[in-house]
């Protein structure tokens, strides 16, 4: 029997915004969450979750908050969901206060018990969705997954795809007798970086990616820099390609193609196609031997075994004076084209080619 998968959605500040006193008790009050309706149509129409709302209302039924002004708000809540489609198949509500520390209160489970334990539900791929820590605690709690409306840029938008492409997250670990690299790449991250080679410029110009292409990037690097510096860069760029072309996928729905920019000085342009077909032209010259640690020889080497093992098409051009300037203006336009590229629309969820492949 294939277990079902459970989005457990929180109502206040998820399905409609939260008003400054946290009560929703008359019309004047209720205003939708944005892209909620579209995107939870989406989702109810073309994935098998089942819906159950869990909500706080904190003292239902009580004089500060008479049932009369909850339920007419509340109902028509619900009959404006259902009118795109949006049906809950549970929908669970606890009255108590903070203060009475009750077990049905989120983050507690007590109002759940019939989905712990239970075969018929698969909790470790269902999600909580919600607004506040109290929901990714409930998760915790629940041993599911989170995703937390306004947490790292996250909207219903980024709810949909996730929910209906994944997450793109690869890892690539890569070890010879020269080089020992680990490489983790979220392609839809935050730019948050952990970068390090041994080779601080390197490193510099490895956080450009990250940074500046809106991805998690881990890279760390071992290797044998007491010969010289090209293993290292070589290697690291065959990992980092590797762990973008598995992040990319089947690549259904991407851009596909992506950038130039200016930095003082020089123009940089960096034009992108994740054709599947590698090729590097490069057209940027150095006169220095070296900036930082690192060797500017292997720059065209950098970017030559990247789009190699990314089998990405690279038109690498960048014109200036300042040979720092310049390479940093390459990652970053690296970066920039990177990000447009991956970009994924899960609602032209098809692959961008006439060929049918990629």
């Amino acid at each position: 029997m294939k277990q079902q998968r459970i989005l457990f959605i929180d109502r206040d500040g998820t399905l409609i915004e939260e008003p400054a006193d946290e009560q929703i008790d008359s019309f004047d009050k209720l205003c939708f969450t944005r892209g909620m309706f579209r995107n939870l149509s989406f989702i109810r129409k073309n994935l098998d979750f089942r819906f159950v709302m869990v909500s706080n209302q904190d003292g239902l039924g009580t004089d500060s908050f008479p049932e009369d002004t909850f339920w007419p708000v509340h109902n028509f809540i619900l009959q404006s969901l259902e009118g795109e489609g949006i049906t809950f198949d549970d929908i669970l509500i606890d009255r108590h206060f903070p203060e009475d520390n009750h077990p049905n209160r989120k983050p507690g489970t007590g109002m759940l018990t019939e989905y712990i334990g239970n075969p018929k539900y698969d909790l470790a791929n269902s999600y909580v969705i919600g607004d506040r820590e109290t929901d990714r605690q409930l998760a915790d709690n629940l041993g599911c997954k989170a995703l937390i409306l306004g947490s790292d840029g996250t909207d219903w938008d980024k709810i949909a795809e996730i929910l209906f492409a994944g997450e793109r997250i690869a890892e690539v670990k890569r070890a010879t007798k020269e080089t020992d690299i680990f490489v983790r790449i979220c392609l839809d991250g935050t730019g948050q970086c952990d970068i390090s080679t041994g080779l601080g410029f390197f490193d510099h110009m490895l956080e450009q990616i990250g940074k500046h292409g809106m991805m998690d990037l881990t890279i760390r690097t071992r290797g044998d820099l007491h010969v010289d510096e090209h293993h290292t860069i070589e290697d690291t760029a065959l990992a980092l390609g590797e762990c973008l072309l598995k992040a990319l996928g089947d690549k259904r729905g991407i851009e596909r193609y992506g950038y130039c920019l200016p930095m003082d000085d020089c123009l940089c342009q960096v034009a992108l196609d994740f054709g599947g077909r590698p090729w590097l032209v490069w057209d940027a010259d150095f006169h220095r031997e070296r900036i930082g640690e690192m060797p500017t020889e292997m720059f065209l080497h950098f970017f030559k075994s990247l789009s190699d093992a990314a089998k990405m098409n690279l038109n690498i051009k960048a014109e200036g004076t300042n040979e720092h300037h310049k390479i940093e203006g390459i990652f970053k336009a690296l970066a920039r084209a990177l990000k447009m590229a991956v970009r994924r629309d899960i609602y032209h969820y098809e692959l961008p080619s006439t060929k049918g492949m990629l």
